[in-house]
Order: structure tokens, then sequence, then C-alpha cells
């Protein structure tokens, strides 16, 4: 009877029935996403780190000092950092900086380049900086616009010459010549194609409009 009842208090303990109770309430708070006071586990741990990262202030410096720990960046998927990277170039002054950094590697750029899209938007940024450049220019000098005039209209009627003189001495050769299916279907669209180009020349002339429309940029391309 005796030993049943030291027994019986040793499990009635109040000191261990406190570490007992302690025990199953934090079990149950991670259970139900409370934050627990001595975070052991991953989940734990992360729930708490978000808790603690709530205010914007302290989640950009905890950010910032995470993503400059290589091991921590190289254990994200590719996915995942590029989510991460897109989300911190979103403003353009960001991303500008960021882009110029990257294309400064050749492996990079080159990569970057076999791109169709981003090849025709290096390009086209390219023909806008140029343009911004003359506009510039102009703006400063007026008498470049007399000189880009001039050279603009000796490169029409050149151009209109080169291709006249060039239909008379080929032309004439035709004569006996054979051609297969595929070659006049070729020539064909070549000749659609010049015919899109003068029909869009000739209004420019007396109206200055010098806007494509869908269906003559797809034929001037060949499409």
């Amino acid at each position: 009877m005796g030993g049943g009842d030291a027994a019986g208090q040793r499990a009635f303990c109040p000191v261990c029935r406190r570490q007992w109770t302690v025990g199953v309430e934090l079990h149950r708070s991670a259970l139900v996403g409370q934050q627990v006071d001595n975070p052991v586990s991953a989940e734990e741990k992360v729930r708490a780190v978000k808790d603690l990262t709530r205010d914007d202030c302290v989640a950009e410096q905890v950010t910032a000092s995470l993503l400059a720990r290589p091991v921590t960046a190289q254990s994200m998927s590719a996915a995942e950092r590029v989510r991460v990277v897109k989300e911190l170039t979103r403003d353009d002054e960001v991303a500008t900086s960021v882009t110029s950094e990257l294309l400064q590697r050749p492996r990079v750029a080159r990569q970057a380049m076999r791109n169709d899209d981003v090849r025709f938007t290096v390009n086209r940024a390219q023909f806008d900086n140029s343009e911004q450049a003359r506009e510039q220019i102009r703006e400063r000098m007026p008498s470049v616009l007399k000189i880009e005039h001039a050279m603009e209209y000796l490169d029409l009627v050149g151009s209109a010459h080169q291709y006249v003189a060039t239909l008379g001495w080929l032309v004439p050769r035709l004569r006996g010549q054979k051609f297969s299916d595929d070659e006049r279907e070729t020539i064909r669209r070549s000749i659609a194609r010049v015919r899109g180009a003068v029909d869009w020349l000739e209004p420019a002339l007396e109206t200055g409009m010098v806007t494509l429309d869908e269906q003559l940029a797809q034929l001037l391309k060949g499409e």
C-alpha cells in the first residue's frame, strides 16, 4: 500500500504535471497554427519568422540579409529565384541597373540574344535611342533637317533607279529560262512585296503618313 501511494504521488507530482501540461499546450499551439514560445521544428521556426517579420521595415532587412547568403540563394530552385528577381525588379530604375550589369556578362548576353523577342526588343531600343539622339541634334542644329531631307530624297530616287535598272538587266535574260512551280511562286511573292512597298510609298509622299497596317507589315516581312 505504501509503495502504491508513493507511486501515485510521483505520478501527480506538481512539477512533473506542470511540465507535461506545458508540453501539451506547445503541441496544441503548433497544431492550430499559433506562435509557440520555443519553436523547435522547421515549421514552427518558419511560423515564428513570419510573425516577427510582419513589419515591412524588419522584413526588408531580413530579406536582404537572407538573399545575401550564397548557400541560401543556391538552395532555392531556379524557378523560385527567377520569381524573386522579377519581384525585386518591378521598379524600372532597379530593373535598368540589374539588366545593364547582367548584359555586361558575355555568356549571359549571348544566351539572352538567342531569344527572338529579346533581340527584337534590344534592336528596337537601339533604334529608339538613335532616333532620340537625332531629335536632340535637330533641335540644336536646324540645318541638319535640310541635310537629312536631301539624303533621304537621294536615297529614294536612287533606290527606284537601282530597282528599275536591275530589272532592265534581268528581264531580257529570262528568255528561254524555265522555272519550277516553286520558283515562280517565290518570284510572285516577291513581286507582291514590291507592289505593297510602292503602295505604301505613294500615299506617304502625298500625306506624310507612314503608318503600316498589320496586313502590309506582314507582307513586307514575307509572311
